[in-house]
């Protein structure tokens, strides 16, 4: 039965909507702080490492690799938890795909020095607010 409290892909899909929320809200944090967005919710190809770069942003000469973590609470943790080193693998794999391709495509113009792997915690609280943590350097 849709929106009952079982109906797992009801809940799938508010998981989904608080994520894009989340990003978002990531998004324009990079922004105030001066940064340019690449990209967002980039995915590797065909052969390539499964899974997903929620924000890629740049600002002088780093490229930042961002994993957006969204929650409504931290009674499982806090947001950053979540990024285990498993995680961590996958995102740097997914990032070396990121820049093969926008090399490849000569579409990658910036000169860049570094190479930065940021967590966003994002939580909403019961007010309705969001409040945002970048971490910097996370991993």
């Amino acid at each position: 039965m849709s929106g009952d409290i079982n109906d797992k892909s009801g809940s799938a899909l508010h998981r989904m909507s608080l994520g894009r929320l989340g990003e978002r809200q990531t998004i324009l944090t990079y922004k105030r702080n001066g940064y340019d967005i690449l990209s967002t919710n980039w995915r590797s190809g065909v052969g390539g490492v499964r899974g997903e770069i929620d924000v890629v942003a740049s600002r002088d000469d780093v490229i930042v690799f961002c994993e957006v973590k969204t929650r409504t609470q931290d009674i499982y943790g806090m947001p950053e938890e979540a990024v285990v080193p498993a995680k961590q693998d996958r995102i740097r794999r997914l990032a070396g795909e990121w820049l093969s391709v926008y090399r490849a495509g000569n579409s990658l113009d910036i000169h860049f020095r570094e190479i930065r792997f940021d967590v966003a915690a994002v939580v909403l609280g019961e007010d309705g607010r969001l409040s945002t943590r970048l971490i910097e350097g996370a991993f």
